[in-house]
């Protein structure tokens, strides 16, 4: 760790609204900095809500340069491969290894985790650093800055100042508001998720590895967790309904109703769970800037994404460390470091974006569409998927400052 760096005598400060993965791990990487964080975390405790999480090398990489890679593996399943399916007629459409050949390739696994997990792992090591205080129950009203100072005003009229904010205050970000004000895009589509036991898992199911089952205007996806003793089980459907973003409980029938046509194979686990979470997604439009002055987003504040590449933890993973590296590139030029970070951040975020759309789009394909996105990957070699896939997992601290990610 870098010595402290002072300013009249006291440690340089920076308040990060959001105790969410990308807001813990950004208080992390700021304290490697040497810089006194004060978290503020708008729910009664700290914790996560969801089911299972999928972690690419270069979420690995990210939580290796938190030094909290160690803690996170012993709670993660590794996973033999990766698995495209057509949930029509249940064949294989492709299949990438992810053993010996794949971590040589990226230098780190691919592998599964339960959401609340991964983010223990986090919390575990914000709760031992002495320069991070906590603050929970504040929710975010408003924010302003100077020329030397950051003022953020909660909506109990409390105050609290820095020397910089970062705002990982999720998808309906507050500080984004007041930066940017852009509205999200609702996709209509919506995600089901539920955590089934072993037990109750088809045995023909119970496979080392994330599967998608592929159809058309919808798919569904499970793998295990915590050992195998849980699979996570995720559906996706396209919604009749006008949505609008956010969570309430959902219903079996609902599911059910969206899933007709689907091949016995998959559609067996949709009986499975006793209660499902109902996500209504949403992303935001790619934008050319983020922050202002001593102002910066990260994570789902910055570019939220729908979950087709499971990407969206990686990338708040991801922006910590960069804003880390960014902060010593600087030398605590912190208004400096935070445009060092958004111009290396923003078009990478931002084809993670455009990236996830897509494969939404060829996930839910039907007609020759589906025929087409079946013939994709015919006699491609696991070098070559390594190849295309590259510029995702080929991400790592000592790159993160550079420009694209090349094979």
């Amino acid at each position: 760790m870098n010595a402290t760096p002072t300013v009249q005598g006291a440690p340089q400060s920076v308040i990060v609204v959001g105790g969410g993965i990308g807001g813990l791990a950004a208080a992390l990487a700021l304290t490697r900095q040497g810089i006194a964080v004060q978290l503020l975390e708008q729910a009664a405790h700290i914790g996560e809500i969801g089911a299972g999480i999928q972690l690419g090398p270069n979420a690995f990489a990210a939580l290796d340069a938190l030094g909290v890679g160690a803690t996170a593996r012993q709670r993660a399943v590794f996973t033999d491969h990766i698995i495209m399916m057509d949930a029509v007629d249940a064949r294989e459409v492709v299949r990438i290894d992810t053993g010996d050949a794949f971590r040589e390739r990226f230098g780190g696994p691919y592998a599964v985790i339960h959401r609340a997990d991964i983010h223990l792992s986090i919390l575990e090591a914000v709760q031992q650093n002495p320069l991070i205080r906590f603050r929970t129950s504040t929710q975010i009203a408003s924010v302003a800055q100077d020329g030397k100072r950051v003022e953020v005003t909660d909506t109990e009229g409390n105050r609290y100042q820095a020397d910089a904010v970062v705002g990982a205050d999720g998808v309906k970000s507050v500080i984004r508001e007041h930066l940017i004000g852009d509205p999200p895009r609702v996709t209509g589509h919506v995600v089901y998720r539920a955590v089934v036991e072993r037990d109750n898992m088809p045995e023909e199911l119970r496979i080392n590895a994330p599967v998608l089952w592929a159809g058309p205007h919808c798919h569904l996806v499970h793998y295990p967790l915590r050992g195998g003793q849980q699979y996570n089980l995720v559906v996706t459907f396209h919604s009749r309904e006008q949505e609008q973003w956010g969570v309430r409980e959902g219903s079996k029938e609902e599911v059910l109703s969206y899933f007709q046509g689907i091949h016995p194979r998959p559609h067996q686990m949709l009986d499975r769970p006793t209660s499902w979470k109902r996500w209504a997604t949403a992303d935001r439009e790619p934008v050319e800037q983020w922050g202002q002055g001593r102002l910066t987003i990260l994570g789902d504040a910055a570019h939220p994404m729908t979950q087709y590449m499971a990407q969206g933890a990686c990338m708040a993973l991801e922006d910590a460390v960069t804003l880390g590296e960014a902060v010593k590139r600087c030398d605590h030029d912190l208004e400096a470091a935070f445009r060092l970070y958004e111009s290396v951040r923003i078009p990478r975020s931002a084809r993670v974006v455009w990236s996830t759309r897509e494969m939404g789009r060829l996930y839910h394909a039907r007609g020759v569409e589906r025929t087409v996105r079946n013939m994709l990957w015919t006699g491609r070699g696991q070098s070559q998927f390594y190849d295309a896939l590259q510029w995702l997992y080929g991400w790592k601290v000592e790159n993160c400052l550079a420009g694209p990610i090349q094979p």
